[in-house]
């Protein structure tokens, strides 16, 4: 069958390079086409299969470059490497604060708490009860 053929080709191209649209081109159908044939649940399970693995093959690649930089010293690349892969050298945030004792509430703001608690409780077990 000619679908058959176009979609194990087109499964072929999305594991090189996991974008739908260029798999789409080099295996000669329209996205259309693909979107249509995802509706199919095993057609998608295989087209995330493809995805996945064309990620993976995608993701060798940059590491590979990555570390082909660092072995030629560029800075921009090791200092990438070390902030995404050593939490000694990720970013970090500092934060400081003073923390001062809270007054306490006066009796008539504790009174209406209460109140709006009690009742906001009633009204959430209404909702729960529909």
């Amino acid at each position: 069958m000619k679908k058959d053929r176009l979609q194990t080709l087109f499964l072929e191209q999305l594991t090189k390079l996991p974008i739908i649209s260029i798999a789409a081109e080099k295996a000669g159908v329209a996205r259309r086409t693909v979107y249509n044939w995802r509706e199919d649940p095993e057609f998608a399970k295989q087209m995330e299969a493809a995805i996945e693995e064309g990620e993976a093959l995608l993701n060798d690649l940059g590491e590979s470059q990555l570390v082909s930089l660092m072995r030629d010293r560029n800075w921009p690349a090791i200092s990438f490497w070390l902030r995404h892969r050593n939490p000694k050298f990720r970013d970090k945030l500092e934060v400081t604060a003073r923390i001062e004792k809270i007054e306490e509430l006066p009796p008539e703001q504790k009174e209406a708490l209460k109140k709006y608690y009690a009742l906001r409780d009633i009204e959430i077990k209404d909702h729960e009860q529909k």
